[in-house]
Parts: C-alpha cells; structure tokens; sequence
C-alpha cells in the first residue's frame, strides 16, 4: 500500500509518499509561497537523492499540488507509473476538538466539524481543509483520511485538561486543554518501548518535542494524561518565538499600558516571544554562537529554555510516579547536545544520568544516550511525523 501524506498550510505544504509494505518513503517534497509572485518546489526522490527544485508562481494550492502530481508520475523526478499507485491520503490537521478524537475517513460531516473547530486553530484548520478538498479533487479514487495533532492527547483526564474557569466556557465554548503535537508524542512513545524492548501498554514515559514549537507530554501505560500546550500552543515551554507559560494578567497589563488591543497583545506572546524576545533570534544554533561570543541575553535564552524544560520533566515525574523513559525530539531535542545537557543536569534525584560521550554524537537513528547505570534511560528518537500520519491512515482505511 501506498499513502501520499500532505502536511498543508496557509502558503505552503509539505508532502510525501510512503510504502507503508516497507515504511519507507519513496520521495518527500515542499511547495512554499503558494500565491505570491514567484513560487518554489523542492522535489527528492529517496532512493537516488536526487532533487528537483523550481522557482515558479502558484496561485492557489491547487497548482501546487497538481505540479506533485505530475512529478510522482515523471519519467526522471517520478515514484510512481500510475496515480492510481496511491491508495489513500493523509492528512495532518491540528485540532479535532472533543468532537473528532481518532483519526477518520474525511466525510462532508468531518470537514463541516473541521471549519467549526477553526477558532481554536485559525491559523491551521483552514489550511488543513483545503488541502483535503485539493487532493478530494485530484485524486478522486483515493479516500483522505484526517489525522489529528490532538488526538493522542483525548485519553487526558478532566483533571489534566480542565481550567479552573466557570463551568460554563466549557460547556459553551469548549475552552479546556487539548495539546499538540500528538502524532510525534505517540511516534517516538512508541518507538522508545520498542528500543528498550517494553510492552508499550505498560510503558511510562515522559516525551519532549523540542523544536521552534515545544511540547512536553507525560505518557502513562501507553496514554497521555498531560501536556504541556493548552487551548492553543502558546502554553508551555519556552519555544521559538512563543512565551509558554505566563501571567494570565500580563495580556491585560501590556493592553492596558500600550493601548494594546487583546489581538495585538497575543501576535506579541505568539510571535515576538520565546527565545526570539529575550535574545532576538528564534534558531537556537544563532543564540549558541552568540552565546560563546559573550553575548549575555542569548546565553539567559538559553538558560530559560533548558529551565522551563526541566520544570515540566519534574512535574511528570511527580504525574506519572514511574518513569521507564525520557525522550528528546524534533529540531532542538536531537540535534542540540548543550541544550539537552542543560535540560538533564542536576537531575539525578529522578534517576537521570547523562552520558556525555553519548550525548555528543549527532546520529540520525533511536538511541540511549543516558549513562550504563541511570535508572531512568533518557533517549534521543528521531521524529517521524509522516510515518505516523501515513500508519493511522492506513489504519483507518483497513478498518473500513
């Protein structure tokens, strides 16, 4: 079987094709600037590495993906000899809300719930939805199926996801915690139990996904029961450009003291926060090297990250009483060695011993780089978004 699994956004989107017989992806693509003057398609194919790249306008999404569609059949750039070769469509959509919980067949029904679930992701279900409505189009034979960052975090209980805020907006506008995320906590969840050799129903652990976006979920007998994002993925760690956790109050105070409306204030926490508003860069390689070059701000970013990290890592501890894991992921958490030093130091108390010599290599494959005789193995696993995108699609479609 193979699934195409598109990643859409609002002038872009991200796409690849799997054989899910090897679990393997055949190529992997991006098409960005949808709409402005001069577009751009970088196009791989796995087995050769080649790439094909373009510079060229597409007005819509629709283009977009038409031009994917032709290079998958290309005689030089293609993966496939037939369209027909496809036999599903993922899709990666944020929010699923209370409504959508497990992966689905997109139905007329399921589009309608994803557009009413767009206020509590505005920049991202709509996307999402046209690129389901995009591959409906061009690929009439194969079902889309819809698979929700929300999702592994449903098992939550109410007293993880609930706020202590009048009962009614609940009830009324459904503002509780949701997390984000999800497909990349389940993946390498899942992933770590099978590397330390844990039947993964039994399996507790705590998983960072550390990137520009951060999250942090604790994972009991295979479940999540808290996240670090909230209604939106502002809550949390500090990430890129975004605050994490905050004061509620600060939102009214800088309002109020720079006659801010709430819209402007919360572009302020989304987008000129984190990392990018203590130091004045998001890419934690650029604060790094400003870092060993003196520069104090940059090295406080970095102490504030690793910071905030640590908190939520012992918070979980005390969720979950038994951890068999801690797992590092996305950008940040497999590829920055200080950051994750500085996440895991002083933290023997909760049985987390890191290996320096371990922690120092880059590899691109799962490994244990806590020391022999840690009692909480600590675990760099690549994520692997796609993958698991295309196994509940397929998932979704054999249950059929």
């Amino acid at each position: 079987m193979k699934i195409l699994v598109i990643n859409c956004g609002s002038s872009s989107f991200k796409y690849q094709v799997l054989d899910m017989d090897t679990s393997t992806a055949l190529c992997s693509g991006l098409v960005e600037r949808i709409g402005e003057t001069v577009g751009n398609i970088i196009h791989k194919v796995t087995a050769t590495e080649k790439k094909f790249t373009q510079e060229r306008p597409f007005a819509d999404h629709t283009a977009g993906l038409e031009q994917v569609m032709s290079l998958l059949v290309d005689k030089e750039w293609g993966v496939l000899s037939d369209l027909r070769e496809i036999s599903a469509v993922g899709h990666r959509t944020v929010q699923g809300g209370e409504a959508l919980q497990e992966s689905c067949m997109v139905t007329d029904e399921v589009k309608k719930l994803i557009i009413e679930l767009s206020p509590l992701a505005p920049l991202h279900n709509p996307s999402n939805l046209q690129g389901i409505e995009v591959a409906q189009k061009l690929l009439p034979f194969a079902p889309s199926v819809a698979v929700f960052d929300t999702e592994f975090h449903a098992t939550m209980p109410p007293k993880a996801y609930r706020y202590a805020i009048p009962q009614r907006y609940y009830d009324d506008l459904k503002v509780r915690r949701y997390g984000f995320h999800g497909t990349s906590h389940r993946f390498v969840a899942e992933e770590a139990a099978r590397l330390l050799n844990k039947p993964f129903d039994s399996f507790n652990c705590i998983t960072c996904h550390l990137g520009n976006g951060c999250s942090i979920s604790a994972v009991k007998n295979g479940k999540c029961v808290d996240t670090s994002m909230g209604l939106t993925p502002l809550a949390g760690v500090v990430m890129g450009t975004r605050c994490g956790d905050i004061d509620p109050a600060v939102l009214t105070y800088i309002g109020l003291a720079e006659g801010k409306s709430f819209a402007e204030v919360d572009a302020i926490l989304n987008k000129q926060s984190g990392l990018k508003g203590i130091c004045g860069s998001n890419d934690m390689r650029d604060i790094h090297t400003m870092t060993a070059n003196g520069d104090k701000n940059a090295q406080l970013a970095v102490e504030m990250f690793c910071y905030s990290t640590k908190k939520y890592i012992g918070a979980y501890f005390a969720a979950l009483g038994r951890v068999d894991a801690v797992i590092f992921t996305a950008g940040i958490g497999e590829n920055d060695t200080t950051a994750r030093a500085g996440i895991c130091e002083d933290m023997a108390v909760f049985g987390i011993e890191l290996d320096a010599a371990k922690n120092s290599k880059r590899e691109s494959f799962g490994r244990v780089i806590s020391k022999e005789g840690s009692a909480t193995p600590v675990l760099v696993v690549p994520t692997n978004e796609e993958l698991a995108i295309a196994r509940a699609t397929m998932d979704v479609v054999l249950r059929k």
